[in-house]
């Protein structure tokens, strides 16, 4: 196997929808992004037979740990309100279902839906690997029923004291923002996602607002897992947070315009939209954080 650029470990998922399934998870939205921006991508999953993945990730290196069912989402809506199941769960990933040459990646993203990634596999790169973490599957518990809830983040201290960037949103912490500022208080560097209202960066006690474009939203799916290896990707090439967090808001603004995947955006798209897109409310605007 070739050592990839972008390496994403977590759970391809099967999400229902009306009339059949999707694939999606956090490996899909961040393997695509990363592969339109021009990397060679790599993914560590597990996963049934219940999934197309050969035409699904074409041009994309899978290492599939077999399971009996791939980990399955199901969102149901009463009155107003999201409420999300795991129906199944695939296998869970370690550090030796890494094959050698990924250990080498030049940018690594855990990326857990639903407790599958083991902490210690962020000790298994090298110093030097940029890692990054959407945590929002360490973040999870279900019930007997599969109803998804908050749980606190056990694993965070040990995490984050390795990890270069992470990105999150309110909603991953069940809006505890008690929970959300222990996590910032641990992090280097972080992102908060917030749907049609952009994202806020969190660096060296500063907190910068980027408000989301102004574009159609047809599905926003993904768009917080766009968002994150856009981010990954421009601040390990450019060291530059703030960058990096235009770049990845511009990105992500495409992911809502189609359903799935279908609109994620290649490179030239990205920074078209940074010279030229309309965003929401105004400017970027900063602040201070504890």
């Amino acid at each position: 196997m070739k050592v990839p650029d972008y390496l994403v470990v977590g759970h391809v998922t099967c999400d229902l929808v009306p009339g059949g399934f999707r694939v999606g998870g956090t490996a899909t939205y961040a393997a695509m992004t990363a592969r339109a921006l021009g990397y060679r991508v790599a993914v560590l999953t597990s996963a049934g037979d219940d999934l197309p993945l050969d035409t699904t990730f074409a041009g994309i290196d899978l290492h599939v740990v077999p399971a009996a069912r791939s980990t399955t989402f199901e969102n149901v809506y009463r009155d107003g309100y999201r409420i999300q199941f795991i129906r199944a769960t695939a296998a869970r990933l370690s550090a030796r279902d890494l094959p050698e040459a990924w250990r080498r990646a030049r940018i690594v993203h855990l990326g857990p839906l639903d407790q599958e990634v083991d902490p210690g596999l962020v000790d298994a790169f090298p110093a030097a690997t940029f890692i990054g973490v959407t945590p929002q599957g360490w973040l999870r518990c279900w019930d007997r029923e599969g109803r998804v809830s908050a749980r606190p983040w056990e694993e965070a201290q040990h995490i984050l004291r390795r990890a270069d960037a992470m990105v999150l949103s309110r909603e991953d912490v069940g809006n505890n923002e008690e929970e959300l500022r222990r996590y910032l208080s641990l992090a280097r560097l972080a992102a908060v996602t917030q749907s049609w209202q952009g994202a806020i960066l969190y660096h060296q006690g500063r907190s910068i607002v980027f408000p989301a474009y102004n574009v159609p939203e047809v599905d926003p799916t993904g768009a917080g897992d766009v968002f994150a290896a856009a981010f990954f990707i421009y601040l390990a090439e450019t060291g530059n947070p703030e960058e990096a967090a235009r770049f990845a808001n511009a990105a992500a603004s495409f992911a809502v315009e189609g359903e799935g995947y279908s609109t994620v955006a290649s490179r030239a798209a990205v920074e078209e939209r940074l010279r030229s897109g309309v965003l929401r409310g105004g400017q970027d605007t900063e602040g201070t954080h504890g």
